[in-house]
C-alpha cells in the first residue's frame, strides 16, 4: 500500500467491501421477486436483504468512496491535507458506525429498509451506527474545508481548482442535508429505540428524513460529475468545454438540492398543496444543471474526438476510446442518466407521481440514476485511480473492459421491465410478485423474470469489478504511478469570480431551505398529532 495515499486507499477498501456485500443482497432480491427458489428464501430474509442492500450501497459504499475521492482531489490540487489526524479519526468513527449498523441489519433486528421510516423500529445500534457514519463524514467535511481555507489564505485571487470546487460543493450539500437527518435520528429515533419515549409521529419523521433524502442524491451525483468534468476529458485526449459553466453547475446544486423533499411526500397529510407546489418548482430547477452537464460534457467529448481527427457530424463518437473502462463507464452512465432524468421529471409532477408512487417504477428509476450514473462512474473512476494510488497495472484488464458493458446491459434488462410493471401497478419492495395467483399479477410475471435476468447480469458485472480490484491489488504488475492530472479547459480559467464565493452561496442555500421548510414543519408540530408505537415485523 502506498504510504502517500494510505488514507484514501483505506476509504476505497471499505467502500468496495460494502459494495460486494450489497451486490449479493441485490441478487437475492431480484431472484426472490421472480419466484426463484434461492436458499433461505422467506419474507424475513427478503426484507433483511432489501435493508442491507439499500444501506450498504446507498450510504456506506457511496459515502466512503466520496470521502476517498475528496481526499485524492484535495491532496493533488492543493498539495497537502490540513488535519490528516482528524481525517484518520473520522475514518475510524465512520467505520465503527458502519460495522455497528451492518451488524444490526444482518442480525435480523433492524429490518427497516433504507429509508428507516417509523413506525418500523430498528435496534438502537442501527441508529447509533448511522449517526457515527454521519459524524465521520462531518470530520471529512471539516478536513476538506480546513484544507481549502488554508490554501485560500495563501492564494488570494486565484480560482479554486475546479475538481476541488466540485468536492466543496459536495461537502456543503452534505452538511446542509444531514442537519435534517440529525434532528430525526438524534432527536426522535435514538430516544425511541432506547425506550426513552414511547411513540413518534411518522409524518414528522418522514419530513425530516426527506430534508436529507433527496439532497443525498446530489451528494452522490456531484462527485460523479467531478469525474465527468475534470477527469474524463483529459483521459480521452480532449479538453473541458467550459470552466465557468462547470462552476455554475456545482453552485446550482448547492442552492437547489435540499428544498425539494416534498415531492416525495405528495401523498402525505399535514403538508399543504402550496408547499408541495413550491418543492415541485425547485425540483424542476435542479434539473437544469444536469441539462447543462449533458451539453458541456458531450461538447468536451466531441472536442476530444475532433482532436483525434474526426471531421463529420458524428464520426467523433467512433474516435473515442470505447475500450477504456473509465470512458466506457462514464459514457454508458451518461446514456443511462438521460433515461433516468426523464423518469425524475415524471416523479416530480403531482399527477404522474400519483400514478407511479410506491410502484416498481421507483426502483427502476433510481437504479438508472444512483445505481448507474453514480455507481458505474465510481467503478470507472476506480480503474483510473488504482494505478495512480497503488503503482500497479489494472488486472485482469479484459474483465475491466467488459464490466461496464455488462452493467449497462444488465441495468437495461432490470430497469425497463420495472418501469413498465410500475405503470401496470406492481408495488415496489414485494417479496413475491405472484399475489397468490391474482390475474392482474399474472401480467407482471414475464417482465419480472426479465428483470431477474438483468439482476443476475448486474451481479456478474459486480463480481467482475471486485475481481479486478482484488486482482490489481494482489497481482497487478508494478509500474511507475501515473500522475493525477485533471482536465484543462478550452479557455484558461482566469478566475472563478462570483462562482467561487462559497460563503455567499451557502448563505443563500440555507435561506432557501428555511423558506421551504420552516413554515410547514412548524405547522406539523402545531397540529394535533398522532404518534405511533413501534412495529417490529420480525
Amino acid at each position: 500500500m502506498s504510504k502517500a495515499y494510505r488514507l484514501e486507499i483505506s476509504h476505497f477498501a471499505v467502500a468496495i467491501a460494502a459494495f460486494a456485500v450489497g451486490a449479493v443482497m441485490a441478487l437475492l432480491q431480484a431472484l426472490s421477486r421472480a419466484e426463484v427458489a434461492v436458499p433461505f428464501r422467506s419474507e424475513k430474509m427478503y426484507y433483511l436483504s432489501v435493508t442491507a442492500h439499500g444501506v450498504l450501497m446507498a450510504l456506506v459504499f457511496t459515502t466512503f468512496f466520496i470521502m476517498g475521492l475528496g481526499y485524492v482531489v484535495a491532496r493533488s490540487t492543493l498539495g497537502k491535507l490540513r488535519g490528516e489526524g482528524l481525517a484518520w479519526i473520522s475514518f475510524w468513527v465512520a467505520l465503527a458506525g458502519t460495522v455497528m449498523n451492518a451488524g444490526a441489519i444482518l442480525s435480523g433486528s433492524s429490518t427497516v429498509l433504507y429509508t428507516f421510516y417509523p413506525p418500523l423500529q430498528a435496534h438502537w445500534t442501527f441508529y447509533v451506527g448511522a449517526t457515527l457514519l454521519i459524524v465521520g463524514s462531518w470530520g471529512f467535511s471539516a478536513v476538506l474545508l480546513a484544507s481549502y481555507l488554508g490554501w485560500r489564505r495563501e492564494h488570494r485571487g486565484q480560482p479554486v481548482p475546479l475538481p476541488l470546487h466540485g468536492m466543496l460543493a459536495t461537502v456543503l450539500i452534505w452538511l446542509i442535508a444531514t442537519s435534517g437527518l440529525a434532528v430525526e435520528v438524534v432527536g426522535m429515533l435514538v430516544p425511541w429505540s432506547l425506550g426513552l419515549i414511547d411513540k413518534v409521529d411518522p409524518v414528522v419523521a418522514r419530513t425530516w428524513f426527506w430534508w436529507f433524502g433527496h439532497p443525498l442524491t446530489y451528494f452522490w451525483l456531484v462527485p460523479a460529475y467531478v469525474v465527468w468534468y475534470t477527469v474524463v476529458p483529459r483521459a480521452v485526449g480532449g479538453r473541458l468545454f467550459s470552466d465557468k459553466l462547470t462552476r455554475l453547475v456545482f453552485v446550482m446544486f448547492v442552492l437547489f438540492s435540499t428544498p425539494v423533499g416534498f415531492h416525495h411526500q405528495f401523498s402525505d397529510p399535514g403538508i399543504s398543496a402550496s408547499w408541495k407546489l413550491l418543492h415541485t418548482l425547485t425540483t424542476y430547477a435542479i434539473l437544469f444543471p444536469s441539462l447543462v452537464t449533458a451539453f458541456t460534457v458531450t461538447a468536451s467529448l466531441e472536442t476530444a474526438g475532433r482532436l483525434r481527427g474526426a471531421r463529420g457530424w458524428f464520426d467523433w463518437l467512433g474516435k473515442l476510446p470505447w475500450g477504456d473502462p473509465l470512458f466506457a463507464s462514464v459514457a454508458l452512465s451518461m446514456v443511462t442518466f438521460m433515461l433516468g432524468g426523464f423518469g425524475g421529471a415524471i416523479n416530480a409532477a403531482y399527477a404522474m407521481n400519483t400514478l407511479v408512487h410506491n410502484t416498481a417504477w421507483i426502483q427502476g428509476h433510481f437504479h438508472l440514476t444512483v445505481g448507474t450514473a453514480v455507481a458505474l462512474t465510481f467503478m470507472g473512476a476506480s480503474y483510473w485511480l488504482l494505478p495512480r494510488l497503488l503503482g500497479r497495472e489494472v488486472r485482469p484488464r479484459r474483465l475491466a473492459t467488459w464490466q461496464p458493458y455488462l452493467w449497462f446491459v444488465g441495468m437495461m434488462l432490470f430497469s425497463i421491465p420495472n418501469h413498465i410493471n410500475g405503470i401496470l401497478g406492481m408495488p415496489r419492495r414485494v417479496y413475491s410478485a405472484g399475489f397468490q395467483g391474482s390475474p392482474v399479477a399474472a401480467s407482471w410475471q414475464g417482465l419480472t423474470a426479465i428483470s431477474a435476468v438483468g439482476g443476475a447480469i448486474l451481479f456478474l458485472s459486480s463480481a467482475f469489478f471486485v475481481i479486478v480490484v482484488v486482482g490489481t491489488v494482489l497481482y497487478g504488475r508494478q509500474m511507475p504511478a501515473p500522475a493525477i492530472e485533471f482536465s484543462v479547459p478550452l479557455e484558461p480559467a482566469e478566475g472563478g469570480g462570483v462562482w467561487d464565493r462559497f460563503g455567499l452561496w451557502t448563505a443563500v442555500a440555507v435561506g432557501l431551505v428555511i423558506l421551504a421548510y420552516a413554515v410547514p414543519i412548524a405547522h406539523l408540530y402545531g397540529m394535533h398529532r398522532f404518534p405511533s408505537p413501534a412495529f417490529k415485523p420480525w
